[in-house]
């Protein structure tokens, strides 16, 4: 176990967890992962093993075929996967985020049909909220859906769908202005849709089409795609909660520990950054000696260790708070800041001890280097984040003139 970024507090049942998830990314994924990022490849073995380990029903309650377990339990998890490889843990955060949004928003139909399968990694989610012509402007969505008799038609473009083509269920955010007059906000005028599909690309059902993968810089393997809805027709049981106008505050939710999450990859990240860094910092040797022992990179080990401590610290303090059942916004949105901001900063600082080897292939570091800018604009980018901080400052911290 590695002296940094440990957690004070944890259960039996958590330590358990985390070191049989640490066994699995040691031993099942840090030795694949960068022949299968070059090759960009879906990781299936891998993903049956955590299938096996019950990590796809890892915060889904007991009742419906769960461990039951806490955000924290979940986030610690991730920070082991993502130390193995970022692009794994982003195949359980979009399927996360649907459950946990079912979970709390859902009608108990919605939820006893798909949390069950979803448990067993049988059902796997995507959700969807970004379009072509926006990126964190969620409120100029332009996809639609239309009442017409007991179903919605779907129409629209959306862009940026993480497990877009191996997912079973995606929740999609779309405008419906049932019920809301001309002039309604357009937060209040959202609606989140239930859309299932089969796997693969193409035309997966009438209306639905998912083109191939988007051709990235990192964050290979797991499939990122455009869905396309032309006449899409779902039932009226498939909006989620069963009524519309919520999905604007559904989504939010769900972003909201979807951030915790993005901290806990940047943690990971890191993590596997320093380990990288300070192993190879003791086998290279210049002017007679390894180059751990000149000062320069000491002091360089000295501050990637202290930003991967701080990250962490942060990390754990936004999930707890989310535990407790309290708003976390201000926490998650710091950790989701920082945790992006010093993982870059980390893998930079691995990539600068390695020297020319860094940009080799052959080496670890470059896919890292190439994975970390991608936890800067996930889930919101740094300029959201600090929009997000500012705004619950200012509330907490308002003037009294």
């Amino acid at each position: 176990m590695s002296r940094l970024a440990q957690t004070a507090g944890l259960t039996d049942i958590q330590r358990e967890i985390l070191a049989t998830v640490r066994d699995f990314v040691d031993k099942e994924i840090i030795p694949v992962a960068t022949e299968l990022e070059h090759r960009d490849e879906y990781p299936d073995r891998i993903v049956e093993g955590l299938k096996e380990l019950g990590l796809f029903g890892l915060m889904i309650p007991e009742e419906y075929g769960g461990l039951g377990e806490s955000l924290l339990t979940y986030a610690l998890c991730v920070e082991e996967i993502a130390r193995g490889w970022m692009s794994v843990s982003g195949i359980i955060n979009t399927h996360f985020i649907v459950a946990y949004m079912l979970k709390q928003h859902g009608t108990e139909e919605q939820r006893a049909t798909f949390l069950p399968r979803m448990a067993a990694g049988e059902v796997r989610g995507a959700f969807s909220m970004s379009e072509p012509g926006l990126g964190s402007d969620v409120a100029a969505i332009t996809s639609k859906g239309i009442r017409d008799g007991d179903s919605y038609v779907l129409d629209g473009q959306k862009m940026w769908l993480t497990n877009g083509g191996t997912s079973h269920l995606v929740a999609v955010l779309c405008r419906s202005d049932e019920g809301h007059p001309e002039g309604t906000a357009p937060h209040k005028s959202m609606t989140t849709f239930l859309v299932e599909k089969e796997p693969g690309f193409g035309e997966v059902r009438p209306g639905l089409t998912i083109p191939g993968k988007i051709d990235k810089m990192g964050y290979k393997g797991v499939d990122t795609t455009e869905l396309i809805m032309d006449g899409l027709r779902i039932p009226a049981n498939r909006v989620l909660g069963g009524a519309t106008g919520r999905g604007f505050y559904q989504m939010m939710d769900g972003v909201e520990v979807g951030r915790v999450n993005v901290a806990a990859r940047g943690c990971g990240v890191a993590q596997r950054a320093f380990e990288l860094g300070v192993s190879y910092a003791q086998q290279r040797h210049t002017f007679g000696k390894p180059i751990a022992q000149h000062q320069a990179i000491q002091f360089k080990l000295a501050e990637m260790a202290t930003k991967v401590e701080a990250a962490h610290a942060m990390m754990v303090n936004a999930a707890r708070k989310k535990d407790s059942g309290e708003r976390n916004d201000l926490e998650a949105g710091m950790a989701k800041y920082l945790a992006s901001e010093y993982c870059k900063e980390v893998v930079e600082d691995a990539f600068r001890i390695h020297g020319g080897y860094g940009f080799s292939k052959e080496y670890e570091i470059e896919r890292l280097y190439r994975e970390a800018p991608m936890l800067l604009i996930g889930e919101g980018t740094a300029e959201i984040q600090k929009m997000i901080i500012g705004r619950r400052l200012l509330e907490e911290y308002r003037f009294q003139g």
